[in-house]
């Protein structure tokens, strides 16, 4: 299957041509799981977004033809201590790439604690590889703000400034949008419906290229994810007797074609 680089928003590319290499449109009986062969759910540890992470169906499900991810009060697992169980599920070992283009239709809650994601990270997650993560949407809480996010060996191994890596869109979430990303040797652009919102590039400064500021050349996979924040900033204050909840209607990765 051949795309135009803005099929998704109606517009013609004679420039680039893309390959759809991995897609989901989560068109299942409702109360399906998705399907396994692309997505196993994450496992929990001890960060905000994964703290509270659940294997329960109650947190991840299909529903009229999209993947759900919710956060709700724990209080069905009387051994578990998480407050809450939160949905979110990976392409680990099944589905990685290495540059390319990936958009993701979604809506999510306006509420005060709400930190859904979309976002990737390295196949390759041994000890000692440098740090990689992009971040393609993060909603925070009831601001009605989606943040785009770039982190690497520089900025958290090193915990040194870079390029600038956090940019902010003031959006209404409750609505239907696609969060997209196009990804280069040299640099990632962050689209919504389409519309360019922020560019991050590879530096051409020595010394930061050699911290670690470009770890984007190795293949990466997806996440989807509902979690709720911690409370350590504005709007991120979580009611753990609330109910949180993200859809998904779809989500498309496409390649360039080789010519």
């Amino acid at each position: 299957m051949f795309l135009s680089s803005d099929s998704m928003t109606g517009k013609a590319s004679k420039e680039n041509t893309f390959r759809l290499v991995f897609s989901d449109e989560f068109d299942l009986p409702d109360g399906c799981q998705p399907d396994s062969a692309k997505w196993s759910r994450a496992q929990r540890y001890g960060a905000v977004w994964n703290r509270w992470i659940s294997d329960s169906k109650d947190v991840v499900y299909i529903r009229n033809g999209k993947l759900v991810c919710r956060a709700i009060p724990n209080r069905t697992e009387p051994n578990d201590t998480a407050k809450m169980l939160t949905g979110a599920i990976e392409t680990a070992g099944k589905f990685s790439f290495l540059y390319g283009k990936v958009e993701v239709k979604l809506r999510t809650n306006n509420k005060s604690g709400n930190f859904p994601a979309v976002w990737m990270k390295p196949e390759d997650r041994n000890i000692g590889k440098p740090y990689g993560e992009i971040d393609i949407f993060e909603s925070c809480g009831n601001l009605g703000i989606v943040q785009h996010s770039v982190h690497n060996h520089l900025t958290v191994n090193l915990n040194k400034k870079g390029p600038k890596n956090t940019f902010r869109e003031q959006i209404p979430v409750r609505r239907w949008h696609v969060y997209g990303l196009e990804w280069s040797p040299e640099r990632l652009v962050f689209t919504i419906d389409g519309k360019t919102t922020a560019v991050y590039e590879k530096s051409t400064d020595y010394q930061m290229l050699s911290d670690g500021q470009w770890t984007f050349n190795r293949p990466f996979f997806l996440i989807l994810n509902q979690s709720v924040g911690d409370g350590s900033s504005k709007g991120m204050e979580t009611d753990v007797d609330e109910i949180y909840e993200t859809e998904f209607d779809w989500v498309r990765v496409y390649q360039k074609v080789k010519r």
